[in-house]
């Protein structure tokens, strides 16, 4: 099912939240809980570096902002493991945390861990990646779309040459419901505009895995006759670039990515890599807090202001949920994206190692 988009997708800047959130609403509420509230969060891996240094400190900071000091965020992170991800959940329901938002490593296997959260009356939220269970609520990105601004950009890299050219399709682990649609919204824009050589799934995200697998289509195929790399995300991309390098190639041809890490966001510059998703991880990480916080609380209409979407997973229907729009991020658009919303400062871009690049595109 494809969702419809967000009432709140106008918010693109992670800058103008306070504009068109509703956690500044004053409505009169009977709360479940007070202010003293425990949210459990269960992040997938340390591979992808996006969840360590965006997501949990955003999450905890808007759970202290919203509950005056007084809420706490119990954190533990799988590291690519779906087994230790389920000791993890199944401690926090012993624990007896309010409410968990999880990340999950395998959106199958976790199912049975809901289901134990739902029977001890702890409401479960699915962040980033879409659970299996009895979720209260999903929020993500629109993940096709990440696709369909991933496939467009090869496209559009390769212009004329695009109907005759060979590209290698390097996509994320399939115990991840994301994968699919990443996968479909790329397919939709390359299929019948692009010949796609190979396609790889790459196991737990990873960039090891992703290695390899490059070096096997160099082997099948010839490095000069390898045009494009659709790579899911940068983690995977860096992995890639290095193969190419490697394998002896001194121009690398379009590698995609997504997340905006900052050595994605530094590749772009240098032009090693072609484009990376930037998914706002304010927008997200902030009303997944709020969405948590307001679930609890018993605050309804904040609650239901914020999940104006319906997705479907294979154990539930409608799901109330949020998704957040993402962007294209090249060398065009750095100022205005990952700068603006304070992601990262040109110091943090523009080290000696790229200060010629950045003063190529003005970003200085």
């Amino acid at each position: 099912m494809r969702p419809i988009p967000p009432v709140m997708a106008v918010c693109v800047s992670a800058l103008l939240l306070t504009s068109c959130g509703v956690g500044s609403s004053n409505t009169a509420v009977s709360p479940k809980k007070g202010n003293d509230i425990t949210l459990g969060l269960l992040l997938p891996d340390r591979g992808t570096s996006r969840f360590d240094r965006f997501d949990y400190p955003l999450i905890k900071k808007e759970v202290a902002t919203l509950t005056h000091g007084k809420g706490k965020v119990s954190y533990a992170n799988a590291e690519a493991s779906a087994k230790r991800q389920s000791r993890q959940f199944q401690q926090m329901v012993a624990d007896k945390v309010d409410v968990i938002l999880v990340d999950a490593v395998d959106a199958k296997a976790i199912g049975p861990d809901v289901q134990k959260a739902k029977d001890a009356g702890i409401p479960v939220i699915a962040y980033d990646r879409l659970a299996q269970g009895p979720i209260d609520a999903y929020v993500s990105h629109d993940n096709e779309l990440v696709g369909e601004v991933q496939g467009r950009a090869i496209v559009e890299a390769l212009g004329d040459k695009a109907e005759t050219s060979k590209i290698v399709m390097m996509n994320g682990s399939l115990a991840d419901p994301n994968t699919a649609l990443f996968k479909k919204g790329a397919l939709d824009e390359l299929n019948g505009k692009v010949v796609i050589a190979k396609q790889y799934d790459t196991r737990e995200w990873l960039p090891s895995v992703a290695k390899a697998n490059m070096k096997a289509a160099i082997a099948s195929f010839g490095l000069n006759n390898i045009a494009a790399v659709y790579s899911a995300n940068d983690d995977m991309a860096g992995a890639v670039i290095d193969e190419l390098k490697e394998a002896g190639a001194t121009k690398i041809p379009p590698v995609t990515g997504q997340d905006a890490s900052l050595a994605a966001v530094q590749r772009v510059v240098s032009g090693e890599q072609y484009m990376t998703v930037y998914k706002s991880f304010l927008l997200e990480a902030t009303n997944a807090a709020q969405i948590a916080v307001y679930k609890v609380q018993g605050r309804d209409l904040q609650f239901d202001a914020l999940i104006r979407d319906k997705f479907d997973s294979p154990t539930q229907k409608d799901i109330p949920s949020m998704l957040v729009p993402v962007v294209a991020l090249t060398k065009d658009n750095i100022r205005q994206t990952v700068i603006k919303d304070d992601v990262y400062t040109v110091k943090q871009i523009c080290t000696a190692e790229y200060a010629a690049d950045c003063a190529a595109i003005g970003l200085k």
